[in-house]
């Protein structure tokens, strides 16, 4: 029962606060603040973090950590490839697939080999960083904001991995697998929606 109401806890504190930062809206210039909020900005970014952090409490293991961490790293460097303008193709395709992989992967409840496994996460990773940091204000510090981004993240990736193992103990794994049909939907959503447009 304790770890029930912890569970529950950790769930609530996390996304509490994510939520009253979503909607700071345009008026605070501050780097760490706009960068710490732009991953609340859009559904698609808030399903694909919370993804990561369930898939990576699904594979359990090493990977319950490792997946959140590269994810971090990687987007870092995406985000920099973003604020510098660097062509990198079809990022935003990337985000789309990311939203279909993952949430067919939780849906069918696949477990690929570790090495496989970081290679999405990072392709992933790339994307949605490269769009973090193409949207930075220009008139803001990159690296303030770069912690923003990457910090709201990893809390994201932890709301995944604490609803993962809430629905464990609770024997409702089938909450995960509805989740991941969702995720894949939005992003099958959004791939016709980018092809019709």
């Amino acid at each position: 029962m304790k770890i029930n109401h912890l569970s529950i806890f950790f769930f609530i504190a996390l996304t509490v606060p994510a939520l009253a930062l979503a909607h700071t809206g345009d008026g605070a210039h501050n780097g760490f603040l706009h960068g710490f909020s732009h991953p609340f900005s859009g559904l698609d970014h808030v399903l694909a973090m919370v993804a990561v952090g369930l898939w990576a409490a699904q594979l359990q293991g090493r990977a319950i950590w490792l997946m959140p961490l590269v994810f971090v790293a990687v987007m870092g460097l995406g985000g920099l490839l973003g604020m510098v303008t660097l062509p990198v193709i079809l990022a935003e395709h990337g985000i789309m697939l990311s939203l279909l992989v993952l949430g067919t992967l939780l849906a069918w409840r696949k477990h690929l080999p570790l090495g496989i496994g970081i290679g999405l996460i990072a392709l992933f990773a790339l994307s949605h960083g490269y769009a973090h940091g193409s949207e930075m204000p220009p008139d803001i510090s990159l690296l303030t904001y770069a912690a923003g981004f990457m910090l709201a993240t990893l809390l994201l990736h932890l709301v995944g991995i604490g609803l993962a193992l809430w629905f464990r103990n609770q024997s409702r794994i089938v909450w995960i697998r509805f989740g991941g049909i969702m995720i894949a939907g939005y992003g099958g959503f959004l791939t016709i929606q980018s092809v019709a447009g």
